[in-house]
């Protein structure tokens, strides 16, 4: 009951009220922006500092490594179990979406471990970039798979490829078609395009900035930097967060629209992905303020990062589909609900 009295909580609860009696409570573009972009640079000198005071220890490679892990495993395993409801493209992206990770969910959970005195390295912002990509990487390999199925099934039985594939059509952008590349069904994308897009992409390239910043100037820069990314770290959370609450609301319509079956995946999913996070921190002994770090980070889902790629990677994806149930269903269950469970499970675990 306590974590759900912090003022990031209550916050986000508040913009989540203000959008459904449709107060006119905005944040401006401009601001949430803004917002973005500190607290990415605030959590990648935090993640610096922490480095350059711990240096690369084993604990650090054993917790970056299962992040690694983590991030190829989830994808896949959720692909294998949504192709059995949706379409090949539509698994894809969702899978994407809930192998990749949530900032946000992230930062947020950093703050509990902290007002619950619960120590964890740094260097898990380091974690939480090494996880972001692979997803997305593996999604547009399954794209590009099942458009070659496609072509091929179409020249062997001479019908149009959308349908030969899917039998029923897969989802376009939109609905309207756009992006499939002259029939195509979508760019086939190279791995190393993906992998050059993921690390010069603006939060990534900010976020592992600001850590190799953190991590040069170690100490003395963290003494200068302490109003910036110490001080005024919390009260932007909570302005971002009450952004997230207005955004998340404006998507309950389309969260209402989805199967039971994708809503049981979107609440569940992240439940699973947690525990075998869980399983595998305890079975390495990693720190307990990292395991629970890494349960959040797998039982979170990208609303921003994959959504952004995915509509042009693979345009044959519903986009109100993932974005609906990231955010809409798994961002708020995370933060309300999520972060203290993971945490005090773990907790009780490294404990017992």
């Amino acid at each position: 009951m306590q974590s759900l009295l912090d003022p990031a909580v209550l916050f986000f609860a508040l913009g989540v009220f203000a959008a459904l009696v449709r107060s006119n409570l905005e944040m401006p573009a401009a601001i949430s922006k803004f917002l973005s972009i500190y607290l990415l640079m605030a959590l990648g000198l935090k993640g610096g500092f922490a480095l350059a005071a711990s240096g690369f220890t084993a604990s650090v490679a054993s917790s970056l490594g299962l992040a690694v892990l983590l991030s190829v495993v989830v994808p896949l395993v959720g692909y294998m179990l949504l192709r059995r409801v949706l379409s090949g493209f539509n698994a894809a992206a969702v899978a994407a979406t809930y192998g990749s990770v949530s900032a946000v969910t992230f930062v947020t959970a950093t703050q509990y471990l902290e007002s619950q005195s619960i120590a964890y390295g740094g260097y898990m912002a380091a974690a939480m970039a090494l996880m972001e990509s692979p997803a997305i990487i593996l999604a547009v390999m399954l794209a590009n798979a099942l458009r070659q199925k496609e072509q091929t099934v179409a020249v062997a039985t001479g019908t149009p490829p959308m349908v030969a594939l899917t039998g029923t059509g897969a989802a376009t952008l939109g609905g309207h078609g756009l992006g499939h590349g002259g029939g195509k069904g979508g760019p086939h994308l190279s791995v190393g395009k993906i992998l050059h897009e993921s690390f010069t992409d603006g939060t990534q390239l900010l976020l592992l900035g600001a850590m190799l910043i953190g991590l040069l100037t170690g100490e003395a820069g963290q003494a200068a930097m302490q109003p910036f990314s110490g001080d005024l770290f919390k009260g932007m959370l909570c302005l971002f967060l009450l952004d997230m609450g207005l955004a998340t609301a404006r998507n309950l319509p389309a969260v209402r629209q989805q199967s039971p079956w994708l809503l049981a995946y979107a609440v569940l999913g992240p439940l699973v992905h947690a525990s075998l996070a869980l399983l595998l921190a305890w079975l390495i002994q990693v720190p307990m303020g990292d395991a629970a770090l890494l349960m959040v980070l797998a039982a979170s889902a990208s609303y921003i990062a994959v959504p952004a790629v995915v509509r042009y990677a693979i345009p044959e994806a519903d986009p109100s589909l993932y974005v609906s149930l990231s955010l809409g269903v798994t961002f708020p269950l995370n933060i309300v609900l999520g972060i203290p469970l993971y945490t005090q499970v773990a907790q009780r675990l490294w404990e017992a």
